[in-house]
């Protein structure tokens, strides 16, 4: 077996051995637990303390209450760090991808980080969470110890997550503003435009590297994990949380990468591709705070769309359900011909990305044929892989800068 295989294999092992231990774990826990509403973090411990603040950045932690109950953290880096008069800042919105949360943002360096970066540009940051990441898992009447809790999957996040944290911006600013997405954060904002969402709140949309088609995606843990239906033998073992992330887990992988001669930035590769550009001191960092957890629901509807190349809504397989659910046997469809020709729109993508490949991202671009020439920015980073976007040293000079170019333009 090549080593990539056997790393792969370690890697699926991993992820769906701590996924069952974490369930088996709830599945266990005493009726109290069991019928506990989970809160939203005190700003104590919430990531402004923990992430933005020791850089000398303001920092202010909010939360935002969804329509089907979810309680999601939010948080906003007001003013750069040498200060500055709040309140007439341009607002930007950055939304993480899968199985990571706000954090992306903030990995590197203040110098380097997008969220930094922007606030240091004079934008008003917003960094949103996800439902079910470790600082959005409040709900109303749900615990996560609850499988009702993780019965969504992405579908959820474009009616409901979205739509609430544009509005809380919105109503907060009073502006209209831009959004930067990465990876699921991206597949996200073009299944809303294509339904003509959020349209009247927003001025631009920068997504780096975007998930819409997946049908042709190379990632070897990635493909063998939807080509072998594993995420849906997990969920029809009744696990619904599915998690990445355990202390055994990590503490492992922290092991395996401080032993002299072993470049962890490799274990990202049999995922994201082949990263150019990371510093291998950053698997460490991501370490400490990712992977994130995620409904298994979710991870089923993303396999659906590498086996069936469409972009669709979950499928429910029985017709049935289906037809309970949209009123047709089969899954409608997001159509990404429907997004407005005259909105405008920030696409760069890499050569090396196993995720968002450039086929599937081809097949985007076709959809976009039409797009008015002045409103899409398209650029092509050869040596990029997916997590270069996000961890990149040189990610500030080769994609963030144009991405703000392009946002001053709006």
């Amino acid at each position: 077996m090549e080593v990539a295989d056997s790393v792969t294999c370690i890697i699926l092992l991993i992820l769906f051995s701590g996924s069952a231990a974490g369930n088996r774990k709830a599945l266990y826990s005493f009726k109290a637990q069991e019928n506990a509403i989970a809160m939203a973090p005190s700003s104590d411990n919430g990531i402004c303390k923990s992430m933005v603040e020791t850089h000398g950045y303001d920092c202010e932690e909010h939360t935002v209450t969804t329509q089907d109950g979810y309680i999601l953290s939010m948080q906003r880096i007001p003013v750069g760090r040498s200060g500055g008069t709040p309140g007439n800042r341009p607002p930007v919105l950055l939304q993480h991808g899968i199985l990571m949360d706000g954090i992306t943002w903030l990995l590197l360096p203040p110098e380097q980080s997008l969220a930094f970066v922007l606030s240091d540009n004079g934008y008003d940051v917003w960094i949103a969470n996800s439902r079910g990441t470790k600082y959005s898992k409040g709900h109303k009447s749900l615990s996560p110890n609850d499988p009702a809790y993780w019965d969504w999957s992405w579908d959820e996040l474009v009616a409901y997550d979205l739509p609430a944290t544009f509005q809380y911006v919105y109503d907060q600013t009073g502006q209209k503003l831009h959004y930067v997405g990465h990876s699921q954060g991206t597949l996200i904002a073009l299944a809303a435009l294509s339904k003509d969402q959020l349209l009247n709140m927003l001025r631009s949309a920068a997504l780096l590297c975007p998930i819409a088609y997946m049908g042709q995606m190379t990632s070897p843990l990635a493909k063998n994990a939807a080509d072998n239906f594993i995420a849906e033998a997990v969920y029809w073992l009744g696990l619904s949380e599915f998690d990445p992330r355990g202390d055994a887990v990590v503490k492992l992988l922290k092991d395996i990468c401080s032993k002299p001669g072993i470049d962890c930035t490799n274990l990202l590769t049999s995922f994201t591709g082949q990263n150019c550009c990371l510093n291998s001191s950053i698997v460490n960092i991501f370490l400490d705070h990712e992977p994130q957890p995620s409904a298994t629901k979710n991870m089923v509807h993303l396999a659906q769309m590498i086996r069936q190349g469409t972009i669709k809504m979950y499928d429910y397989i029985d017709e049935v359900e289906n037809m309970k659910h949209y009123g047709q046997a089969t899954p409608p469809a997001y159509n990404m011909t429907s997004i407005p020709n005259d909105f405008p729109v920030f696409l760069s993508y890499g050569g090396e990305d196993a995720l968002s490949d450039v086929n599937d991202v081809k097949l985007l671009l076709g959809s976009l044929k039409d797009h008015d020439g002045d409103k899409l920015v398209v650029q092509y980073r050869y040596d990029y892989a997916h997590a270069d976007y996000v961890m990149a040293e040189n990610a500030k000079q080769d994609v963030y800068d144009p991405l703000i170019a392009f946002f001053r333009l709006q």
